[in-house]
């Protein structure tokens, strides 16, 4: 079902599927909530999943304010819970919105049973990373979102995936066709100034599942496994010959997991 909401004059998107354990599905940058179409399929049999387009993605409108941080999507996320009328969730975020859902948990943490990360880092970005979001911010001012995306997106895939699927790999390059400048300069530059949130997962008191890949170039598994260990308890799962996008690539694995985490967690 397709449900709105107003956030200070910006009107909020996202659908509602299935009943009971609430589970909120956050999409990262240059996606929106298709992204996680495989498992909507499969997760509605088994919980209440809340998949909304993150502001100024899909239907949702961009956030109309200055210097917008991760800790405003939170704020974004924290109103739709309370239009809903859910008072604690299990949140689960890939890469960007593993970032929103560590930013959450830091502000809102009584209103989490658990939360996780679908190739995301609580490490904030070293100065090689900025630069590479300030040098990726002056290619979509001057060349545009399509012609940008169509040159970073393939490294989001393994190489194997690539040659074996290069239509799904065009399929999501298309989809950037959608986004305007503003949107993915303010993602990026909320990305650029996010503070370091290892500290949130050594106090978490809920699970914390991380769901890493092997060939994974924007999250590395080497950051992640200086992560896994941090919180209380840890759901660790390592998908092989797997980049940045496992809801894709091996969307029958990521789907179990999940299911894994949400059925285990109180």
């Amino acid at each position: 079902m397709e449900k709105h909401f107003n956030y200070y004059g910006t009107n909020i998107f996202y659908d509602v599927y299935g009943s009971g354990t609430p589970v909120v599905l956050l999409h990262g940058f240059a996606e929106d909530s298709t992204i996680w179409s495989q498992q909507v399929s499969f997760l509605q049999q088994h919980c209440l999943l809340i998949v909304p387009d993150i502001p100024g993605s899909g239907r949702s409108q961009l956030l109309q304010k200055e210097n917008v941080t991760i800790e405003d999507y939170a704020d974004v996320v924290n109103a739709l819970l309370a239009f809903e009328q859910i008072e604690k969730c299990i949140l689960i975020g890939h890469s960007m919105g593993g970032y929103i859902a560590l930013a959450f948990a830091e502000k809102f943490p009584e209103k989490l049973t658990a939360f996780g990360f679908v190739h995301s880092t609580a490490f904030a970005d070293n100065e090689d990373k900025k630069n590479t979001r300030r040098k990726a911010i002056k290619l979509i001012e001057e060349y545009g979102v399509y012609a940008f995306l169509k040159n970073s997106t393939p490294n989001l895939f393994s190489e194997k995936y690539k040659k074996e699927h290069p239509e799904r790999v065009s399929d999501l390059t298309e989809q950037g066709k959608k986004f305007s400048k503003e949107a993915l300069i303010q993602y990026y530059s909320a990305m650029i100034s996010r503070p370091d949130r290892t500290r949130v997962l050594e106090k978490s008191d809920v699970p914390v599942l991380f769901i890493i890949g092997t060939e994974d170039v924007a999250a590395p598994l080497e950051d992640l496994l200086k992560q896994v260990n941090l919180p209380k308890v840890s759901y660790i799962n390592i998908l092989n010959d797997v980049g940045h996008m496992s809801m894709w690539e091996k969307p029958l694995e990521l789907n179990q997991h999940l299911l894994q985490f949400i059925a285990q967690c109180p």
